[in-house]
C-alpha cells in the first residue's frame, strides 16, 4: 500500500533504531495510550511481539526510507471497543516531526481502503483522547463520524482511566 509520499510495509527488526528515535518522544506515545520507549532493545522487542502480525504496518517515508509511524487494525478480540464480528478498530501514530503534514491522513486512507475493500470489514471504529483534537479532526476528514460514545480502554498502557471518544465509519458510506 502506498501513495506518492509514503508506503505501508511490515515492520522489520532493523527498524528498531528508527522506532526508538520516534517512539521515545514523550509527546507521541501518551497521545496514543502507550509509554515512551526507553531503549532500542525495547523497541526491537515491540517489533517482535506486538508488530509481528499481518495487520500492523510501518508508515515509511519514501524519501528517507525510514519508518515514521505505525498503523494497524484490531480484530474484535483485540479491540478496545465492543465491535461486531465483521468490524475492525484502527489505530495509528506518526512521529512528531511529521505532524500536520497529511502523513497520518494518507496512511489512514490507505488502511481504510484496504480494510473495507480488500478485507471486507463492515464497519471501522477508532477512538481518541478528547485532548487530542487533531486526531479526531483527521478521523473526520477520512470519513469517520463521532458516535457520541465515550469508552475506557482497559488495554492501554497509559490512559486506561481516561475516556476516549469513539468514532465510526460504515462501509456503505464509502463511494
Amino acid at each position: 500500500m502506498e501513495t506518492e509520499r509514503i508506503l505501508l510495509r511490515p515492520w522489520r527488526e532493523e527498524d528498531a533504531e528508527a522506532l526508538y528515535r520516534h517512539a521515545s518522544d514523550p509527546e507521541v506515545g501518551p497521545r496514543a495510550g502507550w509509554s515512551p520507549h526507553k531503549s532500542v532493545d525495547e523497541s526491537r522487542n515491540i517489533i517482535r511481539t506486538l508488530f509481528a502480525n499481518d495487520h500492523t504496518w510501518a508508515i515509511v517515508q519514501k524519501e528517507s526510507r525510514e519508518p515514521i509511524g505505525c498503523i494497524c487494525y484490531y480484530t474484535p478480540d483485540e479491540s478496545n471497543i465492543g465491535i461486531g464480528p465483521n468490524d475492525a478498530e484502527v489505530g495509528y501514530w506518526v512521529a512528531r516531526p511529521y505532524w500536520n503534514r497529511g502523513i497520518a491522513t494518507e496512511a489512514l486512507q490507505l488502511l481504510i481502503d484496504y480494510c473495507l475493500r480488500q478485507r471486507g470489514f463492515r464497519t471501522l471504529w477508532a477512538d481518541y483522547f478528547p485532548d487530542n483534537q487533531a486526531s479526531g479532526r483527521m478521523m473526520q476528514k477520512c470519513g469517520f463520524h463521532d458516535t457520541g460514545q465515550l469508552n475506557h480502554c482497559s488495554r492501554l498502557a497509559i490512559g486506561s482511566n481516561r475516556p476516549v471518544k469513539v468514532m465510526r465509519l460504515d462501509n456503505e458510506t464509502i463511494t
